[in-house]
Parts: C-alpha cells; structure tokens; sequence
C-alpha cells in the first residue's frame, strides 16, 4: 500500500469515526427516558437542583495596583472593555506581592475615564504594608441580568457542545432527569448566560450532574443504544 493510499484510508476512518460519534450525541439528545435516581441516591449524591433563572452574574477583574504613600489608596489603569464595568463603590480584595497570604478589603473611590482606559483609585479599609507598594487587585463587578444557571451544572462535550440535565416528572410522577442541550453566552464566576435550550423555571442538576450524565450514558450501552 502506497503512502497516498493509506492517507485515503486514514482520512476514510477518521471520517467514519466521527459520523459514528455524531450519530451516537443525536441519539443520546432524542432519548426520551432520561435518568431516573432514588430518593437514597440523591440524598447520598447530596444532589442539587437550580432554577434558571434572570440573575446579576458577577465577574472579577485582576489587575496590578500601586499604593500611595499613606497607605491608603491603590491607584491602577484598567484598559477597555473591562474599564466600562468599573465604577464607584464596587468591592475590592488586594493583595501585597511582599506578602501575598495579606489580604485587604478596599472600595473604588474613584474612576477616570481617558478616551480607550481608565484611571481607578481604591480605598483600603485600613492601613497597608509600610515596606510594600505593589499589590494584586480583585475587582468585582456586575456585567448585567442574564437567563443564568450555576457553571457547575454544565457538562462540556466534543464539538464544543454543552450539556445539562433538566428535572422532570413522567406520567407517573416520577422525577426523571433528561439531557438538553444549551447554547451560552457571557460567562461569569460562578453563574453562566444561557442564550438558548432552557426557560426560565426550568430546573436543572448542579451538584451530582456528572454522576447523572453517567449513569445516563450507561444506561443507553447496556440497551444497545450507543452502539
């Protein structure tokens, strides 16, 4: 077999793995069933259901800040896009990089804004390091209302595709948990945008999700399913 022949084989089955693969996602999305969990498993799992719902998502911006000389204001430049999220008031952890397990709590007292950045100033609740200037700087701010879950609740698959599982009651009013997929969008620090596959309301597996995602996927192997 020629060099060129077996580049078409492998390109062939390479091909033919990921159709399988692909077949394999759809077939996983479309079934109906769903996980089913006792009452004992969930309470040892200690498993954990979320509303999606309309909720502020936080984000925290790091930066590198100089404190003055008395030791009371950190001063930094933040460039656009996060410069339009920094305004008055908003909470502050600082950090010395002489003595990083010291830990400060500060508010921003003021913010300049200067054409593409701008100028913070961050007030500390108390005194810092005499011999220390230079300090890390965690800035929470607010970046609006998004249809949101908890990230944890979210399951990466190939392709870049994202799971979760959604709490639901069959014709029996048993509770059964089935797979949806979810396009996101702005991502936070602990809350997630959902921008399509979920309604508000809609309550999906946090806590315990990948114990869900596997007991879902082995029940479709044992069926013959996956195959």
């Amino acid at each position: 077999m020629t060099f060129k022949h077996k580049f078409v084989f492998l390109l062939l089955a390479l091909l033919i793995a990921g159709s399988a693969h692909a077949q394999r996602e759809r077939i996983r999305l479309s079934n109906a069933g769903g996980t089913k969990v006792s009452g004992t498993q969930a309470l040892e799992l200690t498993l954990t259901v979320t509303a999606a719902s309309h909720r502020a998502i936080q984000q925290i911006v790091r930066t590198a800040g100089q404190l003055d000389r008395t030791r009371k204001t950190l001063t930094v430049r933040i460039d656009s896009p996060e410069a339009e999220f920094i305004t008055v008031g908003q909470r502050v952890r600082a950090f010395s990089l002489q003595a990083k397990s010291s830990m400060f709590q500060a508010k921003i007292t003021r913010v300049t804004k200067v054409q593409d950045h701008a100028i913070v100033e961050a007030t500390l609740s108390g005194e810092g390091l005499e011999h220390s200037s230079s300090y890390v700087m965690e800035i929470t701010v607010i970046r609006g209302d998004f249809l949101s879950i908890p990230s944890e609740a979210i399951i990466e698959e190939g392709g870049g595709r994202r799971i979760v599982y959604v709490e639901k009651q069959d014709a029996k009013q048993e509770v059964r948990y089935l797979p949806t997929e979810i396009q996101t969008g702005f991502q936070g620090e602990l809350l997630t945008e959902v921008v399509k596959g979920l309604n508000e309301g809609d309550r999906v597996v946090t806590f315990g999700s990948f114990f869900i995602d596997s007991q879902y996927k082995l029940k479709l192997s044992d069926s013959g399913t996956a195959k």
